[in-house]
């Protein structure tokens, strides 16, 4: 028998967690059975995903950056495509704090509900908030000192630091592009290794999925029984997918004013890649055939789309950026927390950076999550609220990813110069550009 793929594996943990936990509801004894013998799975299946971000970020992200060869790659193509990548990942991060403060998704939830929440994580909440306070009172520039560790190894023993080990690892990526190629070959030997032990461990973590999406969202209804919880998740899913489509047309866009090619030739190119990207939830798997579209389909010459599109897989996630901003902001609404301007400026910046650092990978989004949530002082455990529809809007948001490498990967090669009609055979001459 042909087993599930993980995808139908989650939803249907999805759906008789629902179900456990509203059976269990109607009994005097369910909620405390679920509490005590099944909640404790979901959350050793958060902890498992927290325990992967430090070595996650440092692997992905040296990698990402030593792979830029040396600093005139850096400085010439290296700097437009990582200033671009910035840029739409900013942006991504904007439309979504944007949309998810017009629509509050979080704060259709009744006060009862709300209520059962801050009660169920009242101690992590309370700890958040101590912190917030210590960093209110802060002066204007300490942002910028907190943002150089002093001692890396602790830093790393923090996920709130995770700033800083992102900083390190930046460094340290740059320091291995300095130096000789035979002298840095060992240790980029090491970090791909480490980055392929990183990325085994979050398929063997990605395993665990069902069972603990089943023990959270048991444990959801179980605590929490409420009609307009369902209500909020529902407009938090469609917060997520308008914010989604408006990076799509946001990068039409640019392809359009930039590069001058027609709307139907750039989808055209890159839909068998996006379908892929769907379909899998991974632009590392996916990375293969967009290098191909890009090449062949959308005239992107070799040199470049080989440069690009590898460091877009890894650095360039604004799909997932878009989604950790609603995340964390819909997370704050529904455990009533009013996120000041400085607060939700910080999800930016650190939805950004972490977005850099977030792995190719299907779950990798939910890791680098953690460290948003963390950032900004909000309950980590409300990833519970979360994770029931991460799958599919995985698959969404992995989409997105690889339409962004693409067009920046084209608006790279206009202004190099190396922009010209595409190689295939069947390309269509309805879709010509400039």
């Amino acid at each position: 028998m042909r087993k599930l793929a993980l995808h139908w594996q989650i939803l249907l943990g999805m759906f008789f967690g629902v179900l456990f936990g509203l059976l269990c509801s109607q009994f005097d004894w369910g909620k405390s059975f679920v509490v005590d013998w099944i909640k404790p799975f979901g959350t050793i299946f958060i902890n498992s995903l927290k325990l992967i971000a430090v070595p996650l970020i440092l692997a992905s992200l040296i990698k990402g950056v030593s792979d830029l060869k040396n600093i005139a790659q850096l400085s010439n193509m290296g700097g437009r495509t990582i200033g671009l990548y910035l840029l739409t990942t900013l942006t991504a991060v904007t439309i979504g704090l944007t949309i998810v403060n017009v629509i509050k998704p979080g704060n259709t939830l009744s006060d009862a509900t709300r209520t059962e929440l801050l009660a169920s994580y009242a101690t992590d909440a309370a700890a958040k908030q101590s912190v917030a306070a210590v960093q209110q009172e802060a002066g204007p520039l300490q942002a910028l000192v907190d943002l150089v560790p002093s001692n890396i190894f602790a830093a790393m023993q923090d996920n709130g630091n995770m700033l800083q080990v992102i900083f390190f690892a930046i460094f340290f990526g740059i320091g291995l592009v300095l130096i000789p190629k035979q002298k840095a070959k060992a240790v980029k030997d090491f970090i791909d290794a480490l980055n392929e032990v990183i990325l085994k461990l979050i398929d063997l973590i990605m395993i665990a999925a069902p069972y603990g999406v089943f023990a959270l969202l048991a444990a959801l209804i179980a605590e929490a029984p409420s009609a307009d919880l369902f209500k909020a998740l529902g407009l938090y899913t469609v917060t997520i997918l308008i914010g989604l489509f408006t990076m799509i047309v946001f990068y039409i866009l640019l392809v359009r004013i930039f590069t001058r090619k027609k709307t139907g030739f750039f989808l055209k190119g890159i839909s068998p890649a996006q379908l892929l990207a769907f379909s899998t939830s991974s632009s590392a798997a996916t990375l293969p055939v967009t290098m191909e579209r890009v090449h062949e389909h959308l005239g992107v010459e070799e040199d470049v789309s080989s440069f690009v599109l590898p460091i877009g897989a890894t650095i360039n996630m604004d799909g997932t950026s878009l989604y950790q901003a609603v995340a964390a902001v819909f997370i704050a609404q529904a455990f009533g927390m009013d996120l000041s301007l400085s607060a939700q400026l910080g999800i930016i910046a650190t939805a950004t950076l972490a977005s850099i650092g977030s792995a190719a990978v299907p779950g990798a989004g939910m890791v680098m999550l953690v460290i948003v949530l963390a950032q900004a002082g909000i309950p980590e455990a409300g990833l519970a609220l979360i994770f029931a529809v991460d799958r599919p809007l995985d698959m969404c948001r992995t989409a997105v990813n690889v339409t962004g490498d693409a067009s920046v990967s084209m608006l790279v090669a206009k202004w190099l110069g190396k922009l010209g009609k595409p190689k295939a055979k069947n390309w269509d001459d309805h879709y010509p550009g400039k």
